[in-house]
Formats: structure tokens, C-alpha cells, sequence
């Protein structure tokens, strides 16, 4: 029997911001979908959960947030398969992180370090390597492993007032603070921010970096849109949501990883200058409308267009006897398949570098998942890439499946074929 999260494992739709308390008006609805990264056992799928996944905007302080939220625990598992280092990308781009955080921040000689949802270490790792001072918090146990296993200091552990605390008395005050691609994860923003105040220096900061609304809604990519990204964030909302709990945004760069993101620097009220591009930003995302609950609804009327030629796509291939395959089983592609109804009948399989997914089921979708090895055993006519993001990497690494007469089928910005 399917099972449907109850009202004890989702927040139910807020009456107001659960931020500022401002409104909340719905302006996205992407039905019914599943656990995003609850890769499945065949015996597993009788138990699988869903939850409806609608998007609100507050009309006060602009910040998007879900309107049920799926409880932490089923999100982030002990066995959460998501791994960063898979990615050479992201590799590389974490490496610079620590080395920017290294020359700018720690520059102390006994400057602390705490990173909020660490994964496998990819970024601390490197600071680990120049002996700087660091401890990474992260709930699960698998990835916390794979870090410890890197030389990288771990506590098994969610990040909130009551872990900050205790870090902040074994350990000292943290210089900096660093997430990535986790605190829009974070349903209860008050529980992080309780935490940076009780564990950050004076003069610290707290750096977190997170996909980017604007580059969201420009590109169409609704399938950064699933149960985990609770929040969509803007720097007009992150300026907004910083000042309720006494602090202030004092920077914010963009990024190109993640199809487009953002960096945000923090620090406590006052106590660092705010630079010029804060103000910049919020004045060119008022331009672009990302306050305006009108503004998603052409984003919704433009997604729905794209799942209709995605489906056709696919539908017209199969058709035709072409053998279609998918390509990287990412949470992002639990939204599409679902949102779509994209299944086997489509797309027989997905092959994927993450070992902790192959051998299992895409949730909500069934499509299995095999190892990107066999995904030359023999190459399909065409392969639809999920993994959307990592494009040049993919597409590079596989070079021969072009070269053999393959096809490429990409979604975003719109369908099209490479």
C-alpha cells in the first residue's frame, strides 16, 4: 500500500511565512511527489511515501517556501546516497572555496571552521590538508563516514542551537561557518540561525551557498524544485530572513555551479561593512519580478509546455524503435519523472557514477538504476540527462556515445537535442 505522509510528517500548509509571519500565497503546484533521494529495493516499494509538492510566496518578506514540508528524518537517512566528489566540477570548485575561505577568513593560527551538512568532506578536505582547524555536521552516517574516512573531522549530527553549543564548548567559537547547498534544506531557519549566534566569533562569518530563484525561474529548471529545497532563496529574501534573527547580509556572489547560484556572507548586525552588490541584486530582482506571485505563474505555464515536448519527445522516439536511456538518477530527476509521468515505458533505465543508487529504483518513477559503466553495453540512440548541471563534464566523459551517433536529449532551458 502506498502511503501518503500524514500530518505528523509534514508541517501542512503554513498560514504564514515561517520566517517574518507575513502571508503566503500559493503560486506553484507540482503534485503529487515522491522522497526525492529514496532510491528503492524492489520490496521496498509497497512502504514508499509521497507528499504533495506546492510552492507560496510570502507577500512580506519574498521568501518561497514549500507549503508541506517532508520531516528531516525521511529526507536525510543514515543512508543518504548523495555524494559531492563525484562531480570533478565540484570537486574543483570546493577546492577553491577552502583555498578563498583559507586567505580571506582563517588567517588565524588557530581559526575554527564548522561546515553545515560537510557530505563526504569535499570542501574541508582541503582544509584538513593545510591543518586548519575544522569540524564538519552532517546527519548521516554514510557520508560522515566517507568524510572521516578523507581525514576529515565529523560530527554525526543535525546543526542547531543545542549542537552549536556543545561544539562551541569543546572546540572554542567557529571564525567561519560554511554550508553549501543545505541551509534552503532547513525548514526551521530559526534553528540555524539560534545556532550560528550561539557558535560564531564576533567578527565571524557565516557563508552559505544555495541555488539562485532568479536563475531558476529565468532557465525554467523546475527540477530544482523537490521535497529537500524547502526554500527557494533570492537575496532580497536571505537579506530579509538574516534580519529577523539579528544579523545582516553583508555580501552575495553569483555562481555558475548548480545551473546558478549564489553565495551569501552574513555576519552579526553591524559588525561588517555591507557591500555595494547587496543593494545591486535586490534592485535587479525587483526588476525581474521575483516578488510577484504573477511571476510563477508564466513560470508554471512555461514548465508545463516543457513537460508536454518531453513527454512527446520520448513518446515519438519509442514510437519510432528508438532505445532511450537515462542519464544520472539526481534527486531533480525524481521531479520530473513524476511531475511528467515519465516511467519505464519511456525510459527503460538510468545510468548513474553514485554506487549507493545502483541496483535500486528511482523513486516514485521505478526506473532502475545501473552503473554508468555499462551505459556503453550498448549505447542507446538517445539519452535524456538528468544530470543537466554537470553537462560539459558528462558529456565530455562520454565523447564516444557523440561519436557513435548518439543523442543527447536536454530539457532545460526548453527540449532540445545535442
Amino acid at each position: 500500500m502506498w502511503i501518503e505522509l500524514n500530518d505528523n510528517d509534514v508541517s501542512g500548509e503554513p498560514t504564514a511565512c515561517r520566517v517574518c509571519g507575513g502571508p503566503v500565497r500559493r503560486c506553484l503546484d507540482l503534485g503529487r511527489q515522491p522522497v526525492s533521494n529514496a532510491f528503492l529495493l524492489p520490496e521496498q516499494i509497497a512502504d514508499e511515501a509521497f507528499f504533495r509538492l506546492e510552492v507560496g510566496i510570502c507577500t512580506r518578506c519574498t521568501l518561497v517556501q514549500q507549503l508541506d514540508v517532508v520531516a528531516h528524518e525521511r529526507m536525510f537517512r543514515p543512508d543518504y546516497p548523495y555524494r559531492s566528489s563525484t562531480s570533478a566540477r565540484l570537486r574543483r570548485h570546493f577546492a577553491d572555496v577552502a583555498r578563498t575561505l583559507h586567505t580571506t577568513e582563517l588567517t588565524g593560527p588557530d581559526d575554527l571552521v564548522v561546515e553545515v551538512g560537510s557530505n563526504d568532506g569535499i570542501m574541508l578536505r582541503t582544509l584538513s590538508d593545510a591543518g586548519v582547524r575544522h569540524l564538519g555536521v552532517d546527519p548521516c552516517v554514510g557520508a560522515g563516514d566517507t568524510a572521516a574516512q578523507g581525514g576529515v573531522r565529523i560530527r554525526i549530527d543535525y546543526f542547531n542551537e543545542r549542537s552549536a553549543a556543545e561544539i562551541r564548548r569543546t572546540d572554542g567559537p567557529a571564525k567561519v561557518i560554511f554550508s553549501a547547498n543545505t541551509i534552503s534544506h532547513i525548514a526551521d531557519l530559526g534553528s540555524v540561525f539560534g545556532g550560528v549566534d550561539a557558535l560564531l566569533t564576533a567578527d565571524g562569518v557565516f557563508v552559505f551557498e544555495d541555488r539562485y530563484l532568479a536563475d531558476i525561474i529565468a532557465h525554467t529548471t523546475f527540477d530544482q524544485i523537490y521535497d529537500e529545497h524547502v526554500y527557494l532563496l533570492a537575496v532580497r529574501s536571505v537579506s530579509e530572513v538574516a534580519a529577523v534573527f539579528g544579523f545582516e547580509l553583508i555580501d552575495a556572489q553569483r555562481l555558475g555551479v548548480h545551473g546558478g547560484s549564489m553565495r551569501y556572507t552574513v555576519a552579526r548586525a553591524g559588525a561588517r561593512p555591507r557591500t555595494a552588490r547587496v543593494d545591486q541584486l535586490i534592485g535587479e530582482e525587483r526588476a525581474l519580478g521575483l516578488g510577484d506571485p504573477a511571476t510563477f505563474a508564466g513560470f508554471g505555464a512555461r514548465l508545463d509546455v516543457i513537460g508536454k515536448d518531453l513527454v512527446a519527445l520520448l513518446t515519438e522516439l519509442r514510437s519510432a524503435g528508438m532505445r532511450v536511456a537515462g542519464y544520472g538518477a539526481t534527486s531533480k530527476s525524481a521531479t520530473v519523472t513524476n511531475y511528467c509521468g515519465i516511467g519505464t515505458d519511456l525510459v527503460p533505465v538510468i545510468y548513474d557514477t553514485t554506487p549507493e543508487k545502483q541496483g535500486r529504483l528511482t523513486p516514485g518513477a521505478h526506473i532502475p538504476v545501473e552503473s554508468a559503466a555499462r551505459f556503453t553495453d550498448p549505447y542507446p540512440d538517445y539519452a535524456l540527462l538528468f544530470a543537466w548541471n554537470h553537462a560539459e563534464e558528462i558529456i565530455e566523459r562520454e565523447r564516444e556515445f557523440r561519436d557513435r551517433g548518439g543523442r543527447w536529449i536536454l530539457y532545460v532551458p526548453d527540449v532540445h537535442l545535442l
